[in-house]
């Protein structure tokens, strides 16, 4: 329950709100108790057929002849204690002392009585007609102005858990961006979309339910118990012995309930990842007509989840019995001791003193209506029991996404980046995803400024892995990269990641316009350098053209409604508008057309010209924009220089030149 109440604290961050929510639950409870409390006077009028006034007056003379009765009694036994022997001198101080107690609760009775008396003759209705009307007026008003309360209570419980589920889910999302890529790759963005959606859905209702009937419930029991016990208090103890049994069965569903719901949590999140799979990749399936073995899939891990799911029933089913039989057996045990104590008069139970008067079948039936009075709380309880053990199942899965630290951090003291930039230096660098797989080994590389370096090599050589530890995606876990003799590490990655524009093959528009789209990355670009950045990267005419509000056109989740050429314009257009230090091209001409090649190459070529710029592609007329090429294979450098030098001396690249690059030529 730990990082549920770590949830729940955000709730202080709205001490008003907070506080009205609970002031009013607190009202709840108190005229639910209240409302309980006619009980007594309805049935003093009903079943003795007198009025208020009569009923305190008799209950003054009754008190005064007790009084009276217990004073002649304790001079007795006063009398009897100076004439006892050592023998008996204890019997008679024990019932001295118990006579005395009757006789300081009779004098605080009739105390009581008298102070009533006189608001009740002077506001109170004399006859017993209408003392119940009176009664049942007030038990209505009581009601009206409860669920008054009630809704206010619950309209502001809800305003508390929406702003609470409002910043954790900001909240979330500001650390989620944090991560390394590192994070999305292992973990999935399924598996954090099932956390920020479904997790926070269940945290948001467990709130939701702590600020409402969590607090409100707890409270109408806690003022009948009070009730209770301002009636008979040792008797209300005698009717809770089965308390610890049910708290100690209570506690055993609750760990299993809370490990079943992390369960089926972790099991939802696979079926996130199975949907989002097979509607991303819904051509495909229908392509190879694989939608069989899909349904199949899907079935598998939905009949698991049902599975995890009737356990929580089963466990959750176990809790409201367990709840009631021990509101039975509460009451029981209250019905058992009570009848013996006003049917024979008696102040003791099993030899254990229950009070110091005798109780009225009055205040014995107010005793039982508030006793029952807890039942309604404990029920309702029981019904929400499953859904706090789910939000605090799902509270320990967002707080373990939340509170991992990314591996890449800013350092304490940053240091600061001079411009012009002179060169960028590998020294020494390996890297690999995980320790036992290392995809780069010992690269030693200098890529100075104003200049344009090409890396090619066969899929999977690391060519990707290379570029992207430029921008400190990923750090080196051996050697380092110097930034004008700077190592990356002690930079701020903002500072380091201004400079730098990528381009990948894999193009990554969003659900928004043309226009934000081409300033994603230099957001106070006015319309005009966006239109011009679109002319270089050949993308204005297109735009203007086919698209049907041009610069303005949505253009779809992920830019679906584009073709693959178009997306990777927009994109270059997107970088060229950045105007970076430093370019990376991973393979960003590869789905454009061969027509539309010639001109971008023609706009890269200006534009590299005045900075440095790191390429991969395995196309001859994008090598020739570099003035050296990196030949990659398994992780190291094969070969570093000209393309005529390469060809001359490196079996490998002219291997690769005959395959791969001569047949984009």
């Amino acid at each position: 329950m730990k990082n549920f109440l770590r949830a729940t604290r955000l709730a202080l961050r709205h001490p008003w709100t907070l506080l009205g929510a609970m002031a009013c639950a607190l009202m709840v409870a108190l005229l639910w108790g209240a409302n309980i409390g006619t009980v007594y006077p309805f049935v003093e009028v009903v079943f003795e057929k007198q009025s208020l006034q009569d009923w305190v007056a008799e209950e003054i003379d009754k008190s005064q002849d007790r009084q009276r009765n217990l004073a002649s009694e304790a001079r007795r036994w006063e009398t009897a204690l100076e004439q006892a022997d050592p023998q008996e001198r204890r019997l008679a101080q024990r019932e001295l002392a118990h006579v005395q107690d009757q006789l300081e609760a009779e004098q605080f009775a009739l105390q009581r009585y008298q102070f009533l008396q006189p608001y009740i003759d002077q506001y109170l209705p004399r006859t017993p007609f209408r003392t119940l009307i009176w009664v049942v007026a007030l038990l209505v008003a009581g009601t009206f102005l409860k669920d008054i309360f009630l809704v206010a209570s619950s309209i502001l419980a809800d305003r508390v858990t929406n702003l609470v589920t409002m910043n954790l889910r900001k909240e979330f999302y500001r650390r989620t961006l944090r991560l390394d890529l590192e994070a999305f790759g292992n973990h999935g963005t399924q598996d954090l979309m099932s956390r920020f959606t479904y997790d926070l859905d269940s945290l948001s209702t467990g709130v939701h339910i702590l600020l409402g009937k969590a607090i409100r419930e707890p409270l109408k029991a806690l003022v009948c118990l009070t009730g209770a016990a301002y009636i008979c208090p040792r008797l209300l103890l005698f009717s809770l012995l089965v308390t610890p049994v049910a708290v100690f069965l209570i506690n055993r569903l609750r760990s299993s309930l809370k490990r079943a719901n992390r369960r089926a949590m972790e099991e939802m999140a696979q079926l996130y990842q199975i949907l989002a799979e097979t509607l991303t990749g819904i051509k495909l399936v229908k392509a190879f007509t694989m939608e069989r073995f899909e349904r199949r899939r899907f079935h598998l891990n939905a009949k698991q989840y049902f599975r995890k799911t009737m356990r929580i029933s089963v466990y959750n089913a176990l809790v409201r019995p367990t709840t009631e039989l021990m509101g039975i057996s509460m009451i029981s045990l209250a019905i058992i001791g009570g009848a013996y104590l006003v049917l024979n008069q008696e102040t003791h139970l099993l030899g254990i003193r229950m009070t110091t008067r005798p109780l009225s079948t009055s205040s014995l039936l107010l005793f039982f209506g508030l006793l029952a009075g807890v039942s309604d709380p404990a029920r309702k309880l029981s019904e929400v029991f499953a859904q706090l053990q789910r939000a605090a199942a799902a509270a320990d899965r967002i707080y373990q996404s939340m509170d991992r630290r990314p591996r890449i951090m800013d350092p304490m003291k940053p240091a600061t980046l001079q411009l012009p930039l002179r060169d960028l230096v590998l020294e020494n660098v390996s890297f690999g995803y995980s320790p036992d797989k290392p995809v780069l080994h010992d690269i030693n590389l200098r890529v100075p400024a104003a200049r344009t370096l090409a890396i090619v090599g066969t899929n999977g050589c690391g060519k990707t892995t290379l570029s992207g530890l430029i921008p400190r995606f990923y750090d080196p876990q051996a050697g380092r990269i110097l930034l004008n003799g700077i190592d990356l590490r002690q930079l701020r990655r903002q500072d380091l990641r201004r400079r730098i524009s990528v381009v990948t093959q894999e193009t990554m528009l969003f659900d928004d316009t043309v226009l934000n789209n081409i300033r994603y990355g230099s957001p106070s670009a006015s319309r005009e350098e966006v239109i011009e950045a679109a002319r270089q990267a050949h993308a204005h005419r297109f735009i203007e053209q086919k698209l049907s509000r041009g610069y303005d056109t949505v253009v779809g989740p992920q830019g679906n409604r584009l073709s693959g050429g178009q997306r990777q314009r927009i994109a270059l257009a997107r970088a060229i508008l950045r105007d970076p230090e430093i370019l990376i091209l991973d393979e960003a001409t590869s789905q454009i057309d061969l027509e539309s090649e010639q001109l971008i190459h023609n706009v890269l070529e200006r534009f590299v010209r005045q900075r440095m710029a790191i390429i991969i592609t395995h196309r001859v007329q994008t090598l020739a924009l570099a003035q050296s090429i990196l030949v990659l294979d398994a992780g190291r450098i094969v070969d570093h220089g000209t393309h005529g030098e390469l060809l001359a001396r490196c079996e490998f690249y002219q291997r690769l030149h005959q395959s791969e690059l001569k047949e984009s030529a």
